[in-house]
């Protein structure tokens, strides 16, 4: 099973299952969070799919909340979850009795100053539990469930000026519609594919959310308390996971956004075939892109990261069912790499190139005679000024 097969059936397993709790590790979020600093000063920044005794954003952000100048820090959680409270007690904090510890309820921790609380000089960790546990006004049984959708979170959310963190995998389409709906500042991570979502693409398309600066070699690693995850990604240690095609989200702007991709190659025919039911060519890698075509051009989707909106036109997306096809093709024979045939629907899904002979080593269709190959997703870009 390839890695992205193995991603997609684990996202179907965690929509199914709902168990989606990845906890995302510190040098992750400090390497992404460093692009973004000025754009925290005198703001409140809200976490709200975080147990705080878990959470490496709450953690982050409590460290930083000086140096980075932070206004407020509020931190909800969702009750029941597998790993809430183990780090630190919570029958141990001002606010919270013994009965909401042993029934695990939801909370909110509200932050608004981080004092050095045992005089050592530093702010740290320590001030943070020390805070937590002395000051009954800064931890708050929720009355639900702590679920982001509830009215109490959703009231914290348009407290919020920026939202920062890793929203379940089996919610992203409905926790993104949340933050446009009240029109709020976020960094949040979410599966690569999400890219080609209906509910997602018009808002990479219009400008309203676009990749951040992004994971060390598109890979993430976080810690998870449910074994059969280990199934379909890759092990790293006593609960810690490494999982490929996971991206960070946002629309808070960073530098990377507008710097231009330098175009070395040239529009090749052979190489760049146009595609049969789209008005477009193919570019099969962001570095391939033709410096001297002024048409649409069909790029993958891992050309976000290197997307400048003053650059490149994001024209549509060769993706059923948000791309529109100049054609929609009979069913067709399917010819899988080990030759075994079936009648699909599958060549509408997205771009389509015809062939003059079977290619080897690739499965093909094969329509009133002709045969035809398929691309994946693929975003179809103008440069700026090329329009014709």
């Amino acid at each position: 099973m390839s890695t992205t097969t193995s991603f997609r059936a684990g996202m179907d397993a965690a929509k199914k299952n709902k168990n989606d709790e990845f906890y995302t590790q510190l040098p992750d979020i400090e390497a992404e969070l460093r692009h973004y600093r000025p754009h925290f000063k005198g703001k409140t920044v809200l976490c709200n799919c975080d147990d705080p005794f878990e959470s490496n954003f709450f953690k982050y952000f409590a460290m930083n909340f000086r140096r980075l100048g932070l206004k407020k820090l509020i931190a909800s959680c969702y009750g029941g979850s597998p790993v809430q409270g183990q780090e630190l007690a919570l029958f141990d904090l001002e606010g919270m009795d013994n009965a909401d510890a042993e029934a695990k309820r939801p909370y909110k921790i509200e932050i608004t100053e981080i004092p050095d609380a045992n005089g050592d000089g530093a702010v740290d960790l320590s001030d943070v539990e020390y805070l937590l546990q002395n000051d009954a006004n800064v931890l708050t049984v929720l009355d639900g469930n702590g679920d982001f959708r509830s009215p109490e979170c959703l009231a914290l959310l348009d407290e919020a000026d920026i939202v920062v963190t890793n929203p379940p995998f089996s919610l992203f389409r409905e926790y993104v519609a949340s933050l446009i709906e009240r029109e709020k500042k976020f960094l949040i991570i979410g599966n690569q594919n999400a890219i080609t979502y209906k509910e997602i693409f018009p808002l990479i398309q219009t400008n309203q959310l676009w990749l951040g600066f992004g994971f060390k070699r598109n890979m993430a690693h976080f810690y998870t308390p449910y074994a059969p995850y280990s199934q379909w990604i890759e092990q790293e240690g006593d609960g810690v996971v490494r999982v490929a095609g996971v991206q960070w989200f946002t629309n808070l702007d960073l530098p990377k956004r507008h710097e231009n991709l330098i175009l070395v190659e040239k529009y090749d025919p052979d190489r760049n075939p146009r595609y049969d039911n789209y008005d477009a060519i193919e570019v099969s890698k962001t570095s391939d892109i033709p410096d001297d075509w002024t048409g649409v051009m069909g790029v993958p989707i891992t050309f976000l990261n290197k997307y400048n909106p003053e650059q490149f036109e994001i024209i549509g997306i060769a993706k059923a069912p948000l791309g529109t096809a100049s054609k929609v093709y009979p069913r067709q024979t399917q010819v899988s790499k080990d030759g075994s045939r079936s009648e699909v629907t599958k060549l509408n899904d997205g771009p389509a190139i015809m062939v003059s002979k079977p290619p080897q080593g690739e499965t093909y269709y094969i329509v009133n005679g002709e045969y035809f190959v398929q691309r994946y997703a693929r975003i179809l870009i103008r440069r700026i000024g090329d329009a014709q």
